[in-house]
């Protein structure tokens, strides 16, 4: 699958180095492809990963994966111009600059701020819900972190539920997009346990059933 990574962060970086190592073809956005960082996180994803212009790598794939800055999201977007039908799978966290909450009011969702800004994708929120340790390294003992995703269009869950498991990730159907402002709340939760809790970023959530 060709999958466009926009950010070379700790979460894009994550995420892009391990889906290139698992096969499939990654193209980082960025402002500068030639820049220290960007090729640090090339050398590390090995050779199906390139870096391009933030427009160029949106453009080149089905699936688009938004890991910029809260701050930077709707600039972003606006940048790119329209994005089709594509897949666009939001990691972002609307974080106030303190990690004290979330910078939205009750209710209203980043993910389905972004579905506005980029009118006809299929949104799908992901990968907002664990850190970038556990993105890198899933597994605790023999179980492995849950990841949560919510969205409106089946098979656009049905790519970002395969992407998660590609990552050794249980995906875990949070339902319709309407759902997102739970996830990025669960997201808060984590950073209150990781940050000031103590646990540090070796933490995740998991999901039992019978």
């Amino acid at each position: 699958m060709q999958i466009a990574v926009l950010g070379t962060g700790r979460v894009g970086g994550a995420l892009g180095s391990r889906w290139a190592n698992r096969g499939h073809k990654v193209i980082y956005g960025c402002r500068d492809p030639e820049h220290a960082e960007v090729r640090a996180v090339l050398e590390k994803s090995g050779p199906h990963a390139v870096a391009a212009s933030v427009r160029d790598a949106a453009l080149a794939c089905p699936v688009v994966l938004l890991a910029v800055p809260w701050s930077a999201a709707r600039d972003v977007l606006a940048s790119i111009g329209p994005l089709g039908n594509r897949v666009l799978l939001d990691c972002i966290n609307p974080l106030k600059h303190d990690l004290s909450g979330l910078d939205l009011a009750p209710g209203v969702s980043a993910a389905e701020l972004i579905a506005s800004w980029a009118p006809g994708t299929r949104v799908v929120k992901a990968f907002n819900t664990v850190g970038d340790a556990a993105m890198v390294d899933p597994w605790f003992g023999d179980q492995r972190a849950a990841m949560f995703y919510c969205g409106d269009d089946a098979e656009a869950k049905a790519v970002t539920s395969q992407l998660t498991a590609d990552l050794d990730l249980e995906p875990v159907d949070a339902g319709p997009l309407r759902n997102a402002c739970y996830l990025e709340s669960l997201a808060m939760l984590y950073i209150h346990l990781a940050v000031f809790g103590g646990w540090g970023a070796q933490c995740a959530f998991k999901v039992i059933k019978r």
